[in-house]
């Protein structure tokens, strides 16, 4: 019996116009462009402005584009999964609001927050949903508007992340491609280290904790980083020895942008050269959920059908994982 899998149909991203550059930022905190680069690599990043604009405009124009460059009725999608931190509000879900936008009227549609992990995460859900044969026609959306979050008094944080995101299609098909197979990892015992606070059931909003600046995304730098790179580094070449995989074998390596020394790590770790390693993070820097589908997104002209492509991804709280797909279709 033919086995059915998922398979990226298509993608497509989207970011604000509005561009922060390190030089900009210069003005606002004790930093300046030649640390921010050698540490992060980032040169810039988007903010998306404008009142009660949330990730749901990102995620909105993300599926819009995906739609409209696939061909696909909106009425046609079962379901659509969005992967952030940043909801428009507690409830209800992004994705629903989203779904409302780009009139997916038949779809089901839900929120799953694993920060930087997210898409990952939600990608090895909804290929579920196709591998059953339940449903026929799945996107998962990763986006985040990190700048709502970050304090920008605070230098650690407010040099690497942007805001900005993506969307894939995801299809059923009995061919070898698609999602092969996906190793996901957490471990909660990260949290103190990288967390934002304030803002949930445990502390809900109070004029304290707006004071205290609690509702804003903290991390522990230097912790943080090396949990990174052993683990995002561990759980990648793991998933190539589960498969048999060689770094001659692996077309492409599409790693979360969080960190030029963390992505280089990985790299190394699976013996790939520099030039299969997907990089935009000089541009956007980290968008959480939303940095995996935007390279996806940048690089898809340069993809091939059957490319064996390796994503990976590390994530506060702590969430970490990778996954093993065969590209779906070649570049039009």
């Amino acid at each position: 019996m033919e086995k059915t899998r998922a398979v990226i149909a298509g993608v497509h991203g989207w970011v604000p116009e509005y561009v922060l550059t390190n030089k900009e930022l210069e003005t606002m905190v004790d930093t300046n462009d030649e640390w921010i680069v050698s540490r992060t690599g980032i040169k810039e990043r988007r903010v998306l402005k404008g009142e009660n604009q949330g990730t749901s405009v990102i995620g909105t124009h993300a599926v819009k584009g995906l739609l409209e460059k696939t061909n696909t009725n909106p009425e046609d999608i079962d379901l659509i999964i969005c992967a952030t931190v940043t909801p428009d509000m507690v409830f209800p879900a992004t994705a629903n609001i989203i779904a409302d936008n780009v009139g997916a009227k038949n779809s089901f549609s839900f929120d799953i927050s694993a920060a930087c992990s997210g898409f990952l995460y939600a990608l090895t859900i909804g290929s579920q949903f196709i591998e059953t044969g339940k449903h026929k026609k799945v996107i998962i959306v990763g986006a985040d508007k990190m700048s709502a979050i970050v304090d920008y008094t605070d230098r650690s944080t407010c040099i690497i992340f942007g805001d900005g995101g993506g969307a894939v299609l995801l299809e059923p098909t009995t061919e070898e491609r698609g999602i092969m197979d996906s190793i996901l990892h957490s471990d909660g015992s990260g949290a103190p280290y990288l967390h934002m606070k304030a803002g949930g059931s445990a502390r809900p909003a109070t004029m304290e904790t707006v004071a205290a600046r609690e509702h804003f995304a903290y991390q522990e730098g230097s912790t943080v980083f090396k949990f990174a790179v052993t683990n995002m580094a561990e759980v990648s070449a793991n998933i190539m020895a589960k498969n048999n995989l060689t770094a001659e074998d692996v077309a492409w390596l599409v790693p979360h942008q969080a960190n030029k020394r963390i992505i280089d790590a990985t790299a190394n770790r699976m013996g790939v050269g520099p030039e299969k390693v997907m990089m935009n993070i000089e541009k956007y820097g980290n968008t959480t959920a939303g940095t995996l589908p935007l390279c996806l997104w940048d690089y898809e002209s340069q993809m091939k059908k059957g490319d064996n492509i390796i994503l990976a991804a590390f994530g506060g709280g702590f969430t970490w994982g990778s996954m093993y797909l065969k590209w779906g279709y070649d570049p039009k």
